[in-house]
């Protein structure tokens, strides 16, 4: 679930990621198959939709991510991206979703998800009162998606007693919504989901339209 590169730290579904690239090889042998053999309007058609799923999973399954930055949060959902500075962030939890709670609202995490029902239903009676946080329980009994919580409520911890001043300038490991952050969250629709939706919706249409 989780992948490290220098000063951050990335936690994605590695089983979403595995589906990705599985379909994402089936479908580009599809498409081979269909480059040799095909050359009426349905395999045009038929192609052009292929092109269109590889994006879609592309954006809904691959690209997804979270990752802990020395200046805060990237959250990185299908369609949208979010950049929490650590100033921001007052706690971090998990329901059904992992969740960076800010003073303005409560962001969610596409990805990082908690699949067992019983543990989804025990997570919303510690959320109403009836159960206590867990932070002490022993890591080797606690689940995936409650291990990256506790990693960040734990970097938030750590970043905010050596906060690093001023506008984010560079969006190597922070992201696009990270440009000028200070300390609030900034969100934004990234300029690669738009080209790689658009661009093959785009060829859907014309394959339609001229083939």
């Amino acid at each position: 679930m989780a992948g490290s590169a220098t000063g951050s730290t990335t936690h994605y579904s590695t089983s979403s990621r595995v589906m990705a690239i599985v379909w994402m090889v089936v479908a580009v042998l599809l498409l081979l198959d269909l480059v040799m053999r095909g050359q009426d309007r349905t395999a045009w058609i038929a192609g052009a939709l292929l092109v269109l799923s590889i994006a879609v999973v592309h954006v809904v399954w691959l690209r997804p991510r979270v990752v802990s930055t020395e200046r805060g949060i990237r959250m990185v959902n299908p369609l949208r991206e979010t950049f929490v500075p650590w100033a921001a962030v007052q706690w971090v939890d998990v329901v059904d979703v992992l969740r960076v709670h800010t003073p303005d609202q409560v962001l969610r995490s596409w990805p990082l998800r908690e699949t067992k029902r019983a543990k989804v239903r025990e997570n919303m009676r510690r959320e109403s009162g009836y159960l206590d946080p867990d932070d002490d329980k022993d890591p080797t009994e606690m689940r995936p998606v409650d291990l990256v919580a506790r990693d960040l409520r734990r970097d938030a911890e750590k970043y905010k007693t050596r906060p690093l001043s001023g506008p984010i300038k560079e969006i190597d490991e922070e992201g696009p919504a990270a440009l000028g952050a200070e300390e609030r969250p900034q969100t934004m629709v990234p300029v690669e989901v738009i080209l790689v939706l658009g661009t093959s919706l785009v060829l859907l249409a014309a394959v339609l339209l001229l083939a």
